[in-house]
């Protein structure tokens, strides 16, 4: 496990150094700096495109080029997989290249194949117990070894999930159909859409303008601008649903320039001045505002797709993910800064040149292009239609296709762009493959298998549902450690611990939604755990050791207020 935590975090920081550390070094301009800006993206963006699919760094993490919406390319994609070659590539600007090239074999790493092999192979030489087709537990062991390569990564994370996807074809365990057909899954396509999304949101310079507002109303101290970033990032996160894309895009570079200015620097005793207080702020509010809105998260909406499934169908998702979320969210939301503050403090507590240099860089930016304006209204009209959509018989996804066909049309977003995004392309591949294959598992009664065992081991206990909804809520939560990926997990575990939750008795819908909530929460554990909180890692002014330490921290105060708030809530609704 701490293996496998290295080598996700390891790549991660490589690659998302690139990108955090450019923000407000070189390539991109200071914040404070009060010069008219020049036309086409923000200087904060391209600063980031080191770490970008599309940028080049040179060194120091200099870098050319727009983010993408995700920056699983370089920065977060190292996360996300756990991919040296990736923060090389980024940190060199040259074509990545995997270890090894050169000194034999080239590609696959043997040992993580063979590791990965072996889990695999485990279960395919065990008989098939009672009750579970043959075809079903040789899924299962593919599917496994599938997981296991998620982790240690012989291959990147789609290559390995190509190379599965293949081998259940040839073995003759899926038809090609079978193979193929979570490919049409319209939230996934959502997913992929909503990249391009964050690409106009952040080329644009709209994300950059709502976040500078902000710092100039609550900026006079440190803690202020702390929730002036959070209030910022939560407003934002409902039109713009990646978390890495808002890291990477606006937020970190704003932080690393702000910190700077009060002469906290990265990997350098003076980050505690600033620069840490405002990362680690940053991310561990940033789950909850994910958690809040629906679509602030791309794994919010897999999540209810898959508890569709399981014939739980939540109505009104939006509205009813809103509702169920906001009162422990909202807590959460005004105490985490503060909690980071007592425990995490920063040296510089007043910062009365903050707000003069916003309404200074306000004024640079001035009035909104005709790009923004495009973007806002699209995104606002977006929100709309996700809000009231399905009482008129609009899927989300259609409404992203719309939002993606206004952006095209009116140029903000280029088509050329959209092919260059290759986080994208690749979480099609990779996403797709998983959840295909965890949906035929569930068809073919594995998981139903497993879940009634589970569920069945519980009942023996006589602790309850609640209690077993806890204990399986904190499982789901604690087995995230071996992720580096918010949305392999889901697709990974989401099916097998809401089945669990069901075969034990838990209301359904509850079950649903507070298993998609908790895969929010665990985004800032490790420095690897999540695309953005590898952007945050790599921004270089937390060491690893504050990093995990925090991360453990807000894990019992996550959990802690989210079911000492929820539940009772949760109630109050009627959901038990």
């Amino acid at each position: 496990m701490a293996r496998a935590g290295a080598a996700g975090g390891g790549g991660a920081r490589g690659g998302a150094r690139a990108a955090a550390g450019a923000g407000a070094g070189a390539g991109g301009r200071p914040w404070t700096d009060p010069r008219p800006l020049p036309p086409g993206p923000s200087p904060w963006a391209g600063a980031h495109g080191g770490g970008a699919g599309r940028g080049r760094a040179g060194a120091g993490g200099r870098a050319t080029g727009r983010v993408p919406c995700d920056l699983r390319g370089g920065a977060a994609g190292a996360a996300h997989g756990g991919r040296r070659v990736a923060a090389r590539a980024a940190a060199a600007g040259q074509p990545g290249r995997l270890e090894g090239a050169g000194r034999g074999l080239q590609g696959i790493r043997i040992r993580p194949l063979l590791a990965s092999v072996a889990v695999g192979l485990g279960v395919f030489l065990v008989p098939a117990p009672a009750g579970v087709s043959t075809q079903g537990w040789h899924l299962l062991a593919i599917f496994l070894s599938t997981i296991a390569g998620l982790v240690l990564q012989p291959l990147p994370t789609g290559a390995w999930c190509f190379l599965a996807m293949t081998f259940s074809i040839v073995s003759g365990t899926l038809s090609w159909q079978g193979a193929f057909y979570a490919f049409t899954n319209e939230v996934i396509w959502l997913i992929v859409i909503s990249f391009f999304f964050a690409k106009g949101f952040v080329g644009t310079g709209l994300g950059e303008r709502v976040a500078t507002f902000f710092v100039q109303k609550f900026g006079s101290s440190t803690l202020g601008l702390s929730y002036g970033l959070n209030l910022a990032e939560t407003l934002i996160g409902p039109a713009m649903p990646s978390s890495t894309a808002r890291a990477g895009g606006i937020f970190v570079p704003i932080i690393a320039s702000l910190s700077k200015a009060n002469d906290s620097r990265p990997n350098d005793p003076s980050c505690r001045r600033m620069g840490a207080f405002l990362i680690q702020s940053q991310l561990q509010t940033s789950a909850h505002g994910s958690a809040l809105f629906f679509t602030a998260a791309a794994q919010n909406l897999m999540c209810l797709k898959i508890a569709e499934e399981f014939g739980v169908t939540v109505t009104g998702q939006f509205m009813t993910w809103l509702v169920a979320a906001s009162v422990p969210a909202l807590v959460a939301l005004a105490a985490v800064p503060w909690l980071v503050y007592v425990l995490y403090p920063p040296e510089v507590k007043s910062t009365p040149e903050a707000p003069a240099a916003a309404t200074e860089k306000l004024r640079a930016m001035g009035p909104m292009s005709t790009a923004e304006m495009v973007m806002a209204g699209t995104m606002g009209g977006a929100i709309l239609l996700w809000v009231a959509g399905e009482a008129i018989g609009v899927s989300a996804a259609v409404t992203a296709m719309l939002g993606l066909c206004v952006l095209l049309c009116s140029g903000v977003v280029q088509w050329k762009e959209c092919l260059s995004e290759t986080g994208a392309w690749d979480t099609l591949l990779w996403f797709s493959v998983l959840i295909g294959m965890s949906g035929q598992l569930n068809s073919l009664g594995v998981i139903g298998y497993f879940a009634e065992a589970v569920a069945s081991a519980l009942a023996g206990t006589n602790l309850g549902w609640m209690a077993t909804f806890c204990i399986l809520q904190v499982a789901y939560y604690v087995v995230h450690y071996i992720f580096a990926s918010q949305t392999a997990h889901v697709g990974a575990l989401y099916a097998a611990f809401l089945g669990m939750l069901i075969a034990a008795g838990c209301p359904p819908v509850l079950s649903a939604l507070v298993l998609g909530l908790n895969t929010n929460l665990l985004a800032g554990i490790t420095p690897f755990a999540s695309g953005h909180a590898a952007v945050y890692a790599g921004s270089g002014y937390v060491p690893d050791r504050d990093f995990l330490s925090l991360g453990a921290i807000f894990s019992v105060f996550n959990l802690g207020i989210w079911l000492a708030i929820g539940l009772p809530w949760w109630k109050f609704l009627g959901y038990f």
